[in-house]
Order: structure tokens, then sequence, then C-alpha cells
């Protein structure tokens, strides 16, 4: 089995070396590749990684700093191992929990083996406390339910990691986008260390970048293949309460009452108006969305194997 190593790093300069010999470390033996993508660090993040490569390394240079969730697309799209495994430059994730998670990964015949900091090593008010809250939200609203969904230590088999549509910064919703496919997901207690070097990327910033994301993950998940159950129920359900009102209001006209500028002559008019737009909406998303598919010769399933008995039986 040949092992894929996926890092992506961003002025990371004093970690290079220390991840480059815990991953050889923790790999002795094995045949793997290590893939580096600097995503546009300013320091000597690069020349570090030069300076220490060998036949195992790879070192994708990005033009400028694009995002985590493109490094690690980019690492996955150039992997060429039976199993993927991405984690972070920053040393907090420790290689050696590596091996366990592929043995849980052919042990279980899972697709996605997802770390866990069971004892995450970071602040509490800055990164676990907006960590907790983000993670039960994308439990609650997925359905998925991972503990961790930050922990970027993961495992994967190879025809899960490339399909999984990595854009913006979904990195955070691999396990989500991963069950889109039906991936067989389980957690797997990780070893979590503190930062020795280098500094965070992360802050409170980004819970509404993740809030944002959360909506398009709910989106893509229940209504990505029938976007009209969405537009259209509620646009019917606005265009039956615009009509609704209207009729009770021209019933009251007839009976000579003035119905201008009554609050509730506008409200039946917003709504016949927006009931009427969200089912055009969802009919334009509808044909949209079969041309994705047609267009490109995809298909809205998956099959994970197909099984035929002796000719002879």
């Amino acid at each position: 089995m040949k092992i894929s190593v996926v890092v992506a790093v961003m002025n990371e300069e004093d970690n290079v070396l220390p991840m480059i010999q815990q991953i050889h470390a923790a790999l002795a033996g094995k045949d793997y590749e290590l893939i580096f993508i600097d995503d546009g660090s300013t320091d000597q993040t690069i020349s570090r990684i030069k300076q220490h490569m060998n036949a195992q390394t790879t070192l994708i240079v990005f033009q400028k700093n694009y995002g985590q969730s493109q490094a690690m697309s980019a690492g996955i799209a150039q992997a060429s191992g039976d199993v993927i495994v991405t984690l972070d430059g920053d040393l907090q994730n420790d290689p050696m929990d590596i091996l366990p998670m592929i043995e849980m990964l052919e042990e279980h015949e899972l697709d996605v083996v997802a770390g866990n900091r069971a004892n995450r090593k970071d602040g509490a008010l800055l990164r676990k406390f907006p960590s907790k809250l983000a993670n039960a939200l994308i439990r609650n609203w997925t359905g998925v339910h991972i503990r961790d969904y930050g922990c970027t230590l993961k495992v994967f088999r190879p025809q899960i990691a490339k399909n999984l549509g990595l854009y913006g910064e979904l990195h955070r919703f691999i396990p989500v986008l991963a069950s889109m496919q039906g991936a067989r997901i389980r957690q797997f207690d990780v070893n979590h260390r503190p930062r020795t070097a280098g500094s965070s990327k992360y802050g409170l910033g980004r819970t509404f970048k993740v809030m944002s994301d959360l909506l398009l993950m709910v989106f893509l998940q229940k209504y990505f293949q029938k976007p009209m159950h969405l537009f259209g129920k509620t646009g019917i359900l606005m265009l039956m309460a615009g009509l609704a009102i209207n009729a009770y209001l021209l019933i009251e006209k007839i009976q000579g009452h003035d119905i201008w500028g009554r609050p509730m002559l506008i409200l039946g008019v917003i709504c016949l108006l927006g009931g009427i737009q969200l089912i055009t909406f969802g009919l334009m998303t509808e044909i949209a969305m079969r041309t994705y598919f047609e267009s490109q010769n995809k298909t809205p399933y998956t099959i994970r194997s197909i099984h035929e008995g002796s000719r002879n039986s």
C-alpha cells in the first residue's frame, strides 16, 4: 500500500524540518510520498522545504495565497497513493497517529477516518469555545455526527478524497462532503499538541465564515439535486398566502370597504410576487442542476461496487 501525505503550509518555516523528520519516523519502512503545498508563504518556508526534500517529497508552490481548501485540493489531486492522509503543517497533529488510523480504515472497510482532538491544546476562549459551537451547529444541521470537524488529520480512500469538491473554505466540512458521496466514516482520537513555532492563522472572525458556509452545505446536502423542493415549496406557500389575502381584500372591496393603503394589501402583493419569483427561481436552478450533470456526463449517484456471478453457475 502506498500512502500519500498531504500537508498545506503557509509561513511555517520553523516547523518544516521537524515536520519532515516526524513524518519520516512515523512512516519508516512504508511506501509513501510527502506532498507539501505552499499557500503563499512570505517567509523561508519554501526554501526550507527545498533544502530538506528527498525523492519521496513533492512541493507545490501557489502563485499567491488561495486558502487551505485550495491547497488541500491541489495536494489531493497530486497524490498517487492507495490511501491519502491530510494533516496541518503546524506540528499540532501527531504523524504517529497516521498508521493506527490507516489500520482502522482497513480493518473496518471504511472510506474516511476523521481525527478527533480529544485533549485539544488550544486557547479556550479564542479556539475551543468557537470550535465547539461550530461543531454542534454542523452536527445538528447536517446530521453528520462527527465531534471534531476542525481536525485536519484525516485518512481517505482516494476515490472519496479526489471527489470532495473543495471550493471556497469548505475544508472544515470534509466529513459532510464525504457523507454526500455515501462514505463510511469513523472517528479516531488523536494526539493534539500545543503550537511551538509560528502563529495561528485562525481567529474569531472565521466563525461568521463557518455560518455562511454551513448554510451552503445544508443546501448542497439536502437540495442540490432537487432545488425545486426548496424554492418551489416555499414559493407555493407564499403564492397561496398571497392569493388568499388578495381574495379576502377583493371581497372587502366588493362590500364597499376601502382597502387602499392597508398593510394587508402590501403583504398580499409581496407574498404573491415573492411566490412567483421563488417558483421561477426553483425552475431555473432545476434546469441548471440538470445542465451541470448532463453537460459533463456526470451521474447523480455513486456506485460503490458491482458484483457479477459466474457465467457457469
